[in-house]
């Protein structure tokens, strides 16, 4: 391996990015024969993080930085940041500070054994009670629904080879979902336990409408598994439903003085119906996004790039300068 790329998706990070870009070019200065270059994605930020990545790439040429029209999320910013790469390897990793960049070698090292991917494993969390459920959420649906392996923990802090970064490209619809893309290409995934940081300042960008958004996308966009899910649950309730005919009939015949109640009515109407509008509200999920996908939806938009001559795959070029 002779060249890494870094990519850091920038969002609400304005105080905490410039620590972040400066340690790791001094913790790259430790391997000088190791080339690399670090490419810095803004995401529709609200705050000033785009001055100060424009400042980052005029005065170092081994940063490169792509701005987005709008918010497109983290895994489109992450798809963005990979179609520039340009190295052997890519490394993710956040940028609010809490990666642990002096240990990121181990990582690297550990890619060198033969894995296609690396992932930085923290066995203590350094998040609010709201973000360890949501990756709590997250892993439990990636072990159920994308068959994700339950030994490795799938962090933002991880490197993968070229092989995966081309495989990953080849994505080009809405909705994207790095974890599902990364395991549709490989199970060859290893590795290293490493210690989260406290948070540098700030807040974590995650909302429960950002988790849900996805969520929804690693289950709709890369398993059918919720159908099948669904129509499981189906088949137990018209079960049910039938047994507890017979039971009533039964009684209803042995027994003159029963008297049909409202009540089970009701109860057996809503239990059918609520799973019935569950089960028509994802297959509705699932036709919306193919339909999305029909009409060629952008991953994302880009406005502007430094360079300007930045290759960029998957994305709309706007207009504007």
């Amino acid at each position: 391996m002779d060249r890494i790329s870094f990519v850091i998706p920038c969002y609400r990070s304005e105080q905490t990015l410039p620590g972040v870009v400066n340690e790791l070019r001094l913790t790259m200065a430790r391997r000088p024969e190791l080339d690399y270059e670090i490419i810095l994605v803004e995401d529709g930020s609200p705050d000033g993080v785009w001055h100060v990545i424009e400042k980052f790439a005029e005065e170092d040429a081994r940063i490169r930085a792509i701005r987005f029209t709008r918010n497109f999320g983290q895994h489109a910013a992450l798809l963005a940041g990979l179609a520039a790469v340009t190295g052997d390897a890519a490394f993710f990793l956040d940028d609010d500070g809490q990666a642990p960049l002096d240990e990121l070698f181990l990582l690297v090292d550990e890619l060198e054994k033969g894995y296609d991917v690396v992932y930085g494993v923290y066995p203590e969390i350094r998040q609010n009670a709201f973000r360890r459920f949501g990756s709590w959420m997250n892993r439990k649906m990636a072990e159920t629904l994308l068959d994700w392996p339950k030994d490795v923990q799938a962090t933002s802090f991880f490197v993968c080879r070229r092989l995966i970064v081309d495989e990953v490209l080849k994505y080009d619809k809405p909705y994207p979902y790095l974890d599902g893309l990364i395991i549709r290409a490989t199970k060859n995934i290893g590795h290293v336990l490493v210690h989260q940081r406290e948070r540098a300042a700030g807040r974590s960008g995650y909302t429960f409408a950002k988790l849900l958004k996805l969520w929804l996308n690693g289950f709709t966009a890369f398993s059918v598994k919720p159908l099948r899910i669904a129509s499981f649950c189906g088949g137990v309730l018209a079960l049910v439903g039938f047994l507890w005919t017979i039971v009533l009939v039964i009684e209803r015949l042995t027994d003159a003085s029963i008297v049909e109640g409202w009540t089970t009515i009701v109860a057996v109407l809503l239990i059918v119906g609520g799973m019935l509008m569950i089960m028509l509200g994802l297959i509705g999920e699932y036709i919306g996004r193919i339909y999305i996908c029909i009409n060629n939806s952008p991953q994302y938009v880009i406005r502007e790039m430094q360079p300007r001559d930045l290759i960029a795959c998957g994305a709309r070029k706007s207009g504007e300068d």
